[in-house]
């Protein structure tokens, strides 16, 4: 079984201000207070290993693997529900990331979300195990 890749866009759904540079200089992938329980609750299950990917402001896409349990922070962004994370080193260019990560991104929204395709699952796993 391929593993998950989910959308991170860490926006609070309170503020404007995104929360990618927070999360990516802190190792931490979250979401906002205002969030809805049940997706909080999708977020906390979520297995270590699960892929993400974020998008910063100047448009380039970050990967990263969530590695450990959720917990509070206080975030100048409103990321305050997070999980730790281990990103790559390098972020990739719109057109060196799947297309389905690149449509739910277009599509906007303050979501963190499920991406359901396989081939971008694939793919996802493809850049992580990539070593170049």
């Amino acid at each position: 079984m391929a593993t998950p890749v989910y959308r991170a866009p860490m926006r609070a759904r309170d503020r404007d201000e995104p929360g990618a540079a927070f999360g990516l200089a802190h190792g931490l992938v979250g979401i906002g207070d205002a969030q809805a329980a049940r997706m909080l609750h999708r977020f906390e299950a979520l297995e270590d290993g699960t892929f993400v990917w974020t998008r910063d402001a100047d448009g380039w896409f970050h990967l990263g693997r969530i590695a450990g349990p959720l917990r509070r922070v206080d975030s100048p962004v409103g990321i305050n529900c997070v999980r730790p994370t281990r990103w790559m080193d390098r972020p990739f260019p719109p057109d060196a990331v799947p297309a389905a990560v690149t449509y739910t991104f277009a599509r906007g929204g303050r979501n963190f979300q499920r991406i359901n395709d396989r081939a971008a699952e694939q793919a996802t796993f493809e850049l992580w195990t990539d070593p170049v």
